[in-house]
């Protein structure tokens, strides 16, 4: 099975692509995925007005929050890899893998003085992606860092959507900055959502309707967070249609609320699995 390297609206990019019909694409740009394909149908929302100037932080897929989450730090927002160009993998992968890596150096430094080798991995199977974050701490010193999987999903329509599996779990409401016990067996959208929860166990799934999306994370993900702008948001968001909020609702796989301190030599590693029910 070959990697096919492309130009996906004027990224260069790789896409993986398997005899079932499943195929996914990553852009070289940040690592980010910005397609996945599967039953016939875009399951990644990319917004039609994302900066795609290879500079610039790219509005859907999945973008990589590493070594900070949103402005929870010294460093731009949701760190600074996400902007960088990351390398294929030249070793041999798994068949249905491709492997994107990131090393530190002059342009890394520039914003955190550390050593490291970040590699994005992404495992495609009929009906299911598999994306996972590997980082090295490939220096003597320890440090610490936080870092999500900030994936967005496609939906038809956002009012028509509901999430299952985060009752029980504690939620931090980010919109009115309030922490509780979600009682919720479901969660719906009408409006602006933005909320960081302790990671089920179980697992989720993103039910519209004709599709169920179940959802996973490792256990190095400690949290998971939802987030829809909603119409008020959406609107202000330049690289947003103002309606973009119809059609994506983010899920993300994240290790936030206590960062990872990584002895040197040390590894960690998350992910997150989406497969169509």
């Amino acid at each position: 099975m070959s990697i096919q390297t492309l130009e996906f609206r004027g990224l260069p990019a790789f896409r993986l692509a398997l005899p079932e019909g499943d195929a996914v694409v990553v852009a070289r740009h940040g690592a980010q995925v910005l397609s996945w394909v599967s039953g016939g149908d875009e399951r990644i929302y990319l917004s039609p007005q994302a900066m795609m100037d290879g500079h610039s932080a790219i509005r859907g897929g999945v973008p990589i929050c590493f070594p900070q989450f949103n402005q929870r730090g010294p460093l731009p927002k949701h760190g600074f890899v996400r902007n960088m160009p990351w390398q294929l993998e030249e070793r041999d992968a798994p068949a249905g893998e491709l492997a994107l890596v990131l090393h530190d150096g002059d342009a890394t430094r520039a914003f955190w003085p550390h050593a490291f080798r970040a590699e994005l991995r992404v495992a495609l199977q009929p009906r299911t992606l598999r994306v996972t974050l590997t980082v090295d701490n490939t220096g003597s010193a320890p440090w610490n860092f936080a870092a999500a999987l900030h994936t967005y999903l496609r939906v038809d329509e956002i009012a028509d959507v509901r999430l299952e599996g985060l009752q029980g779990a504690n939620r931090w409401d980010a919109v009115r900055d309030d922490r509780h016990v979600e009682m919720a067996p479901a969660l719906r959208f009408d409006g602006e959502f933005d909320s960081v929860y302790t990671s089920p166990a179980q697992g989720l799934r993103l039910v519209q309707p004709g599709a169920t999306l179940a959802i996973k994370q490792s256990a190095s993900c400690t949290e998971t967070v939802v987030w829809n702008p909603g119409a008020q948001l959406s609107a202000k968001l330049a690289d947003m249609p103002d309606d973009g909020y119809r059609h994506m609702l983010c899920v993300e796989a994240a290790r936030i609320d206590e960062p990872v301190q990584l002895q040197g030599g040390a590894q960690w590693k998350g992910w997150q699995e989406l497969t169509l029910a």
